[in-house]
């Protein structure tokens, strides 16, 4: 809240003849109180930032699909100790057709070593779609922002985004977390959050771990995703479950015509 301002008081005749070299240093001294004033409202961010990030994002996201990258996944059971005693990994090629049309090629056989977990559809759609998140401007409408303050991230000025869905309707899978932005050109630096919503019903549960994403620049200034990485408890009615995710997305080569898209950016 503002601080209540003070009652005025009348100025008495002999504040009228203070001398001249006071009067200066009292001037001085009022304008040198006004800097502090007005970096703060330099420091506001923009007040269409989460529309600046989506539109990079939207860029970003046509230009990783001229891309063809390597994917590792894998997912641990761990022991009160942290030892795995269960695991699924597996290794894809991730290509995209000249029409952008995403292929994914198993590279051998998945390892199926977990014991008391189960990946299922939703967990594969997340690995796709939720870990590696794009903020793009066609997800601009099921997501509410909230400007959460400005942070360094491995160097690089950021403005932190909290970024939530408006509403989840049945078959989604939606992002629920943190986004860290480039102050420079708006691209995603960090992602922390989870993929929701959680599953449960009478005779299931299928729950989901909290993560973070990390992106960095390739070749063109673009950042990509590069790691996503886990170590959650997941509270199932038979009881806790400690789990390690860990995702890779290595060896990013262009491929196809050297063109870039562009957007017009938003006013």
């Amino acid at each position: 809240m503002p601080a209540t301002p003070s009652t005025p008081q009348p100025i008495s005749s002999a504040a009228r003849k203070l001398p001249s070299d006071l009067t200066i240093g009292l001037i001085l001294a009022f304008v040198l109180a006004v800097p502090p004033l007005r970096a703060q409202a330099a420091g506001e961010p923009p007040s269409n930032l989460a529309k600046l990030v989506a539109h990079q994002e939207t860029e970003t996201h046509a230009e990783r699909n001229e891309y063809m990258y390597r994917q590792t996944v894998t997912i641990q059971e761990l022991d009160d100790r942290g030892t795995a005693h269960g695991e699924y990994k597996e290794v894809r090629d991730i290509i995209f057709s000249p029409t952008h049309e995403r292929t994914e090629e198993l590279i051998g056989r998945p390892n199926y070593g977990l014991q008391l977990l189960q990946m299922t559809e939703e967990d594969f759609r997340d690995i796709r779609e939720v870990q590696p998140f794009l903020f793009s401007t066609d997800q601009l409408w099921a997501y509410e922002t909230r400007f959460k303050g400005e942070e360094t991230v491995d160097g690089v000025e950021c403005y932190v985004l909290q970024v939530r869905p408006q509403q989840i309707l049945d078959g989604q899978r939606l992002f629920d977390g943190l986004l860290w932005a480039s102050k420079e050109d708006y691209s995603i630096v960090r992602t922390v959050g989870k993929a929701v919503p959680d599953i449960r019903s009478m005779k299931a549960e299928n729950l989901f771990p909290h993560f973070t994403t990390l992106w960095e620049p390739v070749e063109g200034g673009f950042r990509f995703p590069v790691h996503t990485y886990s170590d959650d408890t997941l509270d199932f009615r038979t009881g806790p479950l400690r789990t390690r995710m860990d995702i890779r997305y290595a060896d990013y080569k262009r491929f196809g015509a050297n063109s870039a898209i562009r957007y017009e950016k938003p006013e």
